[in-house]
């Protein structure tokens, strides 16, 4: 178990480091003077360091769908119970740290006035409670706040996919090659066509074709030897004509996550090195809710040496860049301990549900 898990672990950590250095290179004084030093790196990371969130999409319908497929003989009963743990998981973490950005947004408003809320309204705050924030369009009050709703709106839908077979008069046979039929045919709709229209970025069908490339690895894993190849080749070809279509430079990462997950081979590696991956893979979505906030402080204190001579004050920005780098993922070891961990022993009685990847 340990050495499959380890692609997923390493995976899961490295898109969590880039997310957190992407946004380091979009917000604040502290991108502004990085792009000035090291215009290509600071250039990349602010381009396409937000695609690993297509890591986190494919390792999401990944894991969903091996939890999803153990329960599947009870999803009859439990669908509602297994979403609303997926909710739990999700939401009381991530709205721990919403009232955290707010807390330290206000601290660093009079430095800072272009990265924080001018106001929060209690509807505000409730549309991020029920993950509407998107959908009716309000202001988000944290950065990620949209990957924790398509995160959820994902998995409800792969879920009500798996739930509505149990329904029907089938064998069971029938439903384990139906369920991948039927996840095959939105995850082509997503990538031949809804996720060429940007209006649908609010929407599960916008990111459904990375997602349902993981699920789909999943279930591959499980067929005889020659069905997994005919899977993985027509998986091959799809991805292959998405791009042929439009050439999406996210879609290329998706694809190379599923290369990475299909071609790793056993073998754990050093006992040092795995235990450092899982360590930083389970706190990837505490990292994932605090780093925000932390950068917003970095800034803050970066900002306030304004009066600092500008060779002086361009000369701080990398150790400031890596001091809230750092901060951040030592920030993300508390927040999971005393407010994640908690929160999931609370969370509704169902089956087990995997980790948020960011996880999201």
């Amino acid at each position: 178990m340990a050495s499959r898990l380890l692609p997923l672990d390493a995976l899961r950590a490295l898109a969590a480091q880039l997310i957190v250095l992407h946004h380091l290179s979009v917000y604040g004084p502290i991108a502004e003077a990085m792009h000035g030093l090291f215009p290509l790196l600071s250039g990349w990371f602010h381009d396409y360091g937000r695609m690993a969130v297509q890591i986190f999409l494919v390792l999401g319908g990944y894991l969903s769908a091996r939890a999803l497929s153990a329960q599947e003989a009870q999803l009859r009963q439990s669908a509602p119970a297994l979403l609303a743990q997926r909710y739990w998981r999700l939401v009381p973490p991530f709205m721990a740290a919403v009232g955290l950005t707010l807390a330290v947004s206000w601290l660093v408003a009079p430095l800072l006035p272009e990265l924080v809320p001018t106001q929060v309204h209690f509807t505000q705050v409730l549309a991020h409670a029920l993950l509407l924030h998107d959908l009716v369009e309000v202001e988000a009050l944290t950065v990620g706040a949209w990957y924790v709703a398509i995160d959820f709106q994902l998995f409800a839908l792969l879920l009500a996919v798996m739930w509505g077979l149990r329904w029907l008069p089938l064998k069971r046979a029938t439903r384990q090659w139906l369920a991948p039929a039927v996840v095959g045919v939105l995850c082509a709709a997503s990538l031949l066509k809804f996720n060429r229209m940007a209006a649908l970025d609010a929407y599960a069908i916008y990111f459904f074709g990375a997602y349902g490339l993981g699920a789909l690895l999943w279930w591959c894993r499980g067929w005889p030897t020659p069905a997994r190849r005919v899977g993985l080749i027509a998986l091959g070809l799809l991805m292959a004509a998405a791009l042929a279509l439009q050439f999406r430079e996210r879609l290329v990462v998706a694809t190379l996550t599923a290369a990475v997950i299909v071609l790793w081979r056993r073998g754990a590696g050093p006992a040092w090195v795995q235990q450092h991956l899982q360590t930083l893979a389970r706190h990837a979505y505490a990292l994932f809710l605090v780093h925000f906030p932390v950068c917003l402080l970095v800034n803050a204190v970066y900002e306030h040496r304004a009066e600092s001579p500008a060779p002086m004050l361009d000369a701080l920005a990398p150790l400031a860049l890596l001091a809230a780098w750092l901060l951040s993922n030592m920030a993300a070891v508390p927040f999971h301990r005393w407010i994640e961990a908690p929160l999931l022993r609370w969370r509704p009685r169902a089956a087990a549900l995997p980790a948020p990847i960011a996880t999201r």
